[in-house]
């Protein structure tokens, strides 16, 4: 009875707020996050080695042995480190979803997490902010891989560097909306890098970030169906084509398609009332 008094009366206070309010606390906490990612340097420079030593390393090695056809939107054979780096570009924000994740869990146990949602701005507002502070950041750290990879002679055209940015952002929704549903689930930070390894690299190498998927249904069947069905794939290639100025209609459509269910997945599962936090009784599964 508390609980439903305490939600009709913060629902009540939500209706009141202007749109300053809200523009103040969305731009609030995405400026949060960009701090955060700022005076966390080692965060950084870790997000860029593992990209990095992808390319610098393995795609010299793969050079000689992995030749990449002329396939769209490629309009001739290219070399395989330019292949990769679309591939690349989407691991950076594969991981920084997952750091993301990772904070949510740590202030779910400091309980700053408390705090932010018993705000009296509607939860998914307040998740949705979250979300896009995170995007933000695996913005910022797109755009310095792709600039170190320009001066490797990955060069995309122009155009590519601005026509990416919706694909980035498309891209960084979806990954970060399924990192936002991880975080309900995991209960401790000691449980984060065993639920992380099991998500990051079967999405990772299950998919056309390293290797043209015809090759894959040569080499495998049934990788090839495990890689269709990976949402992964469809953000590696819409941000491949968007890099040369153009739209994968697939790829779009199921991007979008998982960024919704896994966003609505996320609002559920951090519902006070019928969310996965609610019925575990955990910090930031009451309030509202």
């Amino acid at each position: 009875m508390t609980v439903t008094r305490t939600a009709t009366g913060t629902h009540a206070t939500a209706q009141r707020l202007g749109a300053a309010s809200y523009l103040a606390c969305f731009s609030g906490i995405v400026w949060r996050e960009v701090l955060r990612f700022l005076h966390q340097r080692e965060r950084f420079l870790a997000a860029l080695v593992r990209p990095l030593v992808w390319l610098f390393i393995f795609a010299a090695g793969f050079r000689q042995v992995l030749g990449v056809s002329i396939i769209p939107p490629y309009e001739t054979y290219v070399l395989y480190e330019v292949f990769v780096t679309p591939g690349l570009v989407a691991m950076v924000l594969l991981f920084n979803a997952m750091q993301t994740s990772l904070s949510m869990v740590h202030d779910r146990e400091t309980g700053t997490m408390r705090t932010l949602l018993v705000s009296p701005f509607p939860r998914s507002f307040l998740l949705v902010s979250k979300l896009m502070g995170g995007v933000a950041v695996a913005l910022l750290q797109a755009y310095a891989f792709l600039a170190v990879a320009y001066f490797w002679e990955i060069e995309p055209p122009p155009l590519g560097y601005l026509t990416v940015l919706p694909a980035l952002v498309l891209s960084g929704l979806m990954l970060g909306a399924l990192a936002l549903f991880m975080s309900s689930v995991i209960r401790q930070l000691e449980n984060f890098a065993g639920v992380m390894n099991f998500v990051i690299f079967p999405m990772f190498f299950a998919s056309s970030a390293l290797y043209p998927l015809w090759r894959i249904k040569e080499a495998s069947p049934l990788l090839y169906e495990i890689c269709r069905i990976n949402p992964f794939t469809y953000a590696v290639e819409l941000i491949r084509f968007a890099l040369y100025a153009q739209v994968e209609p697939v790829s779009l459509s199921v991007v979008l398609g998982f960024t919704a269910a896994f966003l609505a997945a996320a609002i559920f599962a951090y519902n006070p009332s019928k969310g996965l936090l609610a019925r575990r009784g955990e910090p930031g599964g009451g309030g509202r």
